[in-house]
């Protein structure tokens, strides 16, 4: 396994993430994707400020949350990120077999769902069999192709 920071934030792929933002906002919501920027998604996320009243002496403080659903955070506003809770039990316990097919053809590998062959076993799809059902390579080309006219290289005497 890779030891790049990506590697470390995989593991929270699905968990409830709080992330505090360069101004002061933090959002709480689950964390679905990252780069390579730390831009980050984030779905079912509300958003909580701080909201302070007075001048110098410090009069009122209260919070307000903001329901926001899908969102996107650019990685240059993250100042910290901190795990608020693990994934939902729904996504583990869900489907099984399914699910994890799902997950592992979303994530560019093979899933576990194979084509069938259709009623009497039709035939097999391109790609798939003995070398021998292969169609015939295409021919070589014919000699010279491929090459300038003779006199047009280096070396010709000019006429």
């Amino acid at each position: 396994m890779p030891s790049g920071k990506g590697s470390k934030l995989l593991r929270y792929v699905e968990h409830r993430l709080k992330v505090t933002l360069h101004d002061g906002r933090t959002i709480i919501g689950t964390f679905l994707a990252f780069d390579k920027h730390l831009n980050l998604v984030l779905s079912e996320a509300e958003e909580f400020r701080v909201l302070r009243k007075g001048g110098a002496a410090l009069l009122e403080e209260r919070t307000e949350k903001r329901t926001l659903g899908l969102v996107l955070i650019r990685g240059e506003n993250v100042v910290s990120l901190a795990v608020e809770g693990p994934p939902p039990p729904s996504a583990k316990s869900a489907g099984g077999v399914a699910a994890a097919a799902a997950v592992s053809a979303s994530r560019g590998k093979a899933g576990g769902v194979m084509p069938s062959a259709g009623p009497l076993g039709a035939a097999p799809m391109h790609g798939i069999g003995a070398p021998g059902m292969m169609p015939p390579p295409p021919p070589p080309p014919p000699p010279g192709a491929g090459m300038p006219p003779p006199g047009m290289g280096r070396g010709m005497p000019p006429f």
